[in-house]
């Protein structure tokens, strides 16, 4: 993969091993035809998941190059050079019209062509699937990280045979450990990540299976979980606007009414 895939946290997805007729999906149809169209999304409480375009490009080049974002991950250059952002729409375009991958844009509902970050999910080494997010730093302590990453873990394995995610979080990035822990991850152990931009570096390992999601699922359902803390309304703070907007227009806050903004419907709601 390009070096400017702009991917946080490391998720390894372990697949089914199946033989005959129902063989092991290659890399390439990971994917089924839903996700396949670009008015394909995922909804959340406060955010759409949608396909980037290229009026994206110089909001991820921008806030993927931050040194604070970048530094965290295996693979985004600081500075983030500009001519890479629009190839990189255009390649995450393409494999996911393929079903080999799938990488949407954070936008908020009230704003719905305004980039906030990136997470998606993607074939690794030996077949294996591996999803990661970033987030630009505006908009950091406000749970949409957290918010993402449920929507993306319950498409994959709604979409797909999986069977566990393993994730691996660089040590010193305590706010992406959380993410983990509050979408139903445990703890596995210390280990390394090898990286051709940044060497080889310490990471904690996690582990959420298919069964685990699914009893969390349903205990959530249920009313057996703990109820979670109802997030924050978004604030998108003024001066951070993207290419076209007002940088010095008022605060916007996003609302569950705020979708009527947003054209079409979604192809698949994710439940908090």
């Amino acid at each position: 993969m390009g070096r400017h895939l702009p991917f946080v946290v490391s998720l390894t997805a372990h697949r089914r091993s199946r033989t005959g007729a129902g063989a092991r999906t290659r890399s390439r149809d990971m994917f089924p035809e839903l996700t396949r169209d670009d008015v394909f999304r995922l909804e959340t409480r406060r955010l759409w998941l949608r396909w980037p375009r290229h009026s994206d490009a110089a909001s991820i080049a921008r806030l993927a190059g931050e040194r604070e974002v970048a530094e965290m991950t295996a693979r985004i250059p600081h500075p983030y050079p500009p001519d890479l952002a629009a190839p990189y729409v255009l390649e995450t375009r393409r494999a996911a019209m393929e079903g080999a991958s799938l990488r949407l844009a954070m936008a908020p509902k009230a704003q719905p062509t305004r980039l906030l970050g990136m997470i998606g999910i993607e074939p690794g080494a030996a077949g294996e699937a591996e999803i990661g997010y970033w987030l630009g730093r505006p908009f950091w302590g406000q749970g949409l990280a957290t918010e993402a990453a449920r929507a993306m873990i319950d498409a994959f394995f709604a979409f797909t045979d999986g069977e566990a995610l393993a994730a691996s979080v660089r040590v010193g990035n305590p706010a992406s450990r959380r993410v983990l822990e509050k979408s139903g991850f445990v703890f596995e152990g210390p280990g390394f990540r090898n990286s051709t931009l940044r060497g080889s570096f310490p990471v904690d390992t996690f582990r959420l299976t298919r069964r685990d999601w699914a009893s969390l699922k349903a205990w959530s359902r249920d009313g057996w979980a703990p109820a979670r803390p109802q997030a924050p309304e978004l604030v998108l703070v003024a001066g951070e606007a993207d290419d076209g907007e007002d940088a010095d227009a008022p605060r916007h806050r996003a609302s569950g009414s705020a979708a009527a903004t947003a054209t079409g419907r979604p192809l698949f709601l994710a439940a908090e």
